[in-house]
C-alpha cells in the first residue's frame, strides 16, 4: 500500500506535465519565426545597395497573423524602425510607430495586411535597409472582421515599392506589436516539460 500512494502521485504528475506540455507546443505549432534575410543574413545594408534585398526575401515569404521576424542587427550601429508606408518610401526616421534597438528584436504580426521597416539610421534606408511584409489575412473563419469585396485601385502616381503587391486592409496601419519572445519562451517551457515528464515516466 506504501508503495501504491507514490506511484499514483507520480503517475498523476506525468499526466499533468504530459498536458502541459502538450499545450505549449501546440501554441507554438501554427506561428513561424522567421530570420530577416534568411539565416545566413543580418539587418544590415545590403551588399549591393541598389538591391531590393529585404523585399525579394519578403516576397519569397509568406507571413500570417501570429508569425515573428528576428531581425538581427549591430545594435551599437543600427536599430529596427516600424513605420507607416510613407515614412518607409520617405526613409523618415523621425516619428516610428515602434522604434527597436536592442540587436535581437522579435516581432510578432497581430493582424494582415502591410507592415513597414527601415533601419534607424537614415542612410542605410537609402541603400535598401528596408523592408515591406504582407501578412495574408486569416481565411479559418475565426477574424470577425467582415470580408473585403473590392480592392481600391491605387492612387494615380502611387505604385508600390519594387513591383510588392500590398493587398488591402481594413486598417492603413497595423497596430503596434510587442517585442517579446512569448512563443520562443512558450517553445522552451514545452520542451522542458516534456522532458521532465519523460524522466518521471523512467522513474516510475
Amino acid at each position: 500500500m506504501a508503495q501504491t500512494v507514490p506511484r499514483l502521485i507520480n503517475q498523476k504528475a506525468v499526466h499533468v506535465l504530459s498536458y502541459v506540455s502538450f499545450l505549449f507546443l501546440m501554441q507554438k505549432a501554427n506561428a513561424f519565426e522567421f530570420k530577416v534575410g534568411g539565416w545566413k543574413g543580418n539587418w544590415t545594408v545590403p551588399a549591393d545597395p541598389n538591391s531590393a534585398l529585404y523585399n525579394q526575401w519578403a516576397e519569397k515569404n509568406r507571413f500570417q497573423i501570429g508569425d515573428t521576424l528576428l531581425f538581427v542587427y549591430d545594435a551599437n550601429h543600427d536599430s529596427v524602425l516600424h513605420v507607416t508606408k510613407d515614412d518607409y518610401t520617405n526613409c523618415n526616421t523621425g516619428a516610428p510607430l515602434e522604434k527597436f534597438t536592442d540587436g535581437h528584436t522579435v516581432f510578432k504580426f497581430n493582424q494582415s495586411g502591410p507592415y513597414y521597416f527601415i533601419s534607424g539610421v537614415s542612410d542605410n534606408c537609402h541603400k535598401n535597409e528596408k523592408m515591406v511584409v504582407v501578412v495574408m489575412a486569416d481565411r479559418s473563419g475565426h477574424n470577425s472582421s467582415p470580408p473585403i469585396l473590392s480592392s481600391p485601385s491605387p492612387a494615380p502616381g502611387e505604385e508600390s515599392p519594387s513591383g510588392v503587391t500590398i493587398a488591402p486592409s481594413q486598417d492603413s496601419s497595423p497596430p503596434k506589436a510587442k517585442n517579446d519572445a512569448s512563443s520562443s519562451v512558450s517553445a522552451v517551457l514545452g520542451t522542458v516539460a516534456a522532458f521532465v515528464g519523460s524522466s518521471l515516466v523512467l522513474v516510475v
